[in-house]
């Protein structure tokens, strides 16, 4: 009786280990990063499925935005400022549905539908699964599905402790965006209009139909003029290229203005000569000020503009477009029921 009862106890752990329910309740889909290197160092495979600690939320992810942090991070260019150890999912923009709460989590619930900027400096949104600090989510816009959710937070939220936080743009302030048409700059020129500001945007002719629409008040085509040759009187020049565009915009700077760059530390030096102040802008998770942008798509005073909408298995190609700085608005991998095998540049 005994040694039947064991067989019996022992089958039955054989079928609970191999039970796809509960395998799947370990495991799950996701890309990640093994060594740096170009998109053939995304790997689309299985991975441990991560539990929610307290004070955190676990979201079964639907969508996950591309940025250029994610392929910076993939080549090791940030692996100073953000340190990671192998192997690790990138992808720092999410939407989905929270599937488990730890201890002490009060502002969200199973079911609940959000999207957030995870901490970088944990493992991200190229995943059917993701754990994700409490306050640093927030309810996703109600009028957005997730696809087009996933493409906000990060850009959304840079644009506005840019200009909100940093900036402190005032109504009537004359703003220079530049690469207006791109992931950070197409919320800047519409947060900047809705502070009052005169807004003047470069960007190739392409696009300022684009940018007309979301609010801009001039437009400039940084390939056929300069546009230290036509803006003047500047008070906050928004730099998301660096270089020689950010050395070029000292001169269009008023005494007393701003050069605020999420890319290159401007001078001090250069700042101190022209009068004005220079900051750079590194973004923060604020699941609050998430909230607030939120209420402000639903509004209709805010929209996210999406350039290509790809399959989590297509990740190589989407860094590829993203990586190429040739793509106006954002690009979001759907992630939910994503399954196949890896597309774009092969190694």
């Amino acid at each position: 009786m005994n040694k039947t009862i064991g067989a019996i106890t022992r089958h039955t752990d054989i079928l609970a280990k191999n039970d796809p329910a509960n395998t799947k309740s370990q495991t799950m889909k996701a890309v990640r990063i093994h060594k740096y290197g170009g998109p053939e160092v995304l790997q689309y495979e299985e991975a441990p499925r991560p539990k929610p600690a307290a004070g955190e939320v676990l979201i079964r992810v639907h969508a996950a935005g591309v940025n250029p942090i994610d392929w910076n991070v993939r080549e090791g260019r940030v692996k100073d400022i953000f340190p990671h150890s192998f192997p690790f999912v990138p992808g720092w923009d999410v939407s989905g549905v929270v599937e488990e709460v730890g201890a002490s989590v009060t502002q969200f619930k199973p079911a609940d539908e959000v999207y957030s900027v995870p901490d970088p400096l944990r493992d991200g949104a190229y995943a059917e699964y993701i754990a994700v600090r409490e306050s640093e989510v927030a309810l996703k816009p109600k009028s957005l599905h997730h696809v087009h959710a996933a493409a906000v937070p990060l850009a959304a939220l840079t644009a506005w402790q840019t200009l909100c936080d940093a900036a402190k743009l005032q109504p009537g302030q004359r703003i220079l965006i530049h690469a207006a048409a791109g992931g950070v700059g197409h919320f800047a020129v519409q947060l900047a209009k809705w502070k009052g500001a005169y807004v003047i945007a470069t960007a190739s002719t392409k696009n300022h139909d684009l940018l007309r629409d979301l609010g801009a008040d001039e437009t400039i085509d940084y390939t056929r003029q300069r546009f230290e040759d036509v803006a003047r009187d500047i008070d906050i020049v928004l730099d998301p290229i660096g270089g020689d565009t950010q050395e070029r915009s000292w001169q269009v700077l008023k005494k007393g203005g701003a050069l605020l760059s999420i890319v290159q530390p401007p001078s001090a030096e250069k700042a101190k000569q022209f009068g004005v102040r220079a900051a750079f802008v590194a973004s923060h998770p604020n699941g609050a000020q998430l909230s607030a942008i939120a209420k402000m798509i639903d509004s209709g005073n805010l929209k996210a503009v999406i350039n290509r909408i790809l399959p989590l298995a297509e990740v190589r190609r989407a860094h590829e477009l993203s990586q190429s700085g040739h793509t106006h608005g954002k690009i979001a991998l759907r992630v939910k029921n994503g399954d196949g095998t890896l597309k774009g540049k092969q190694s």
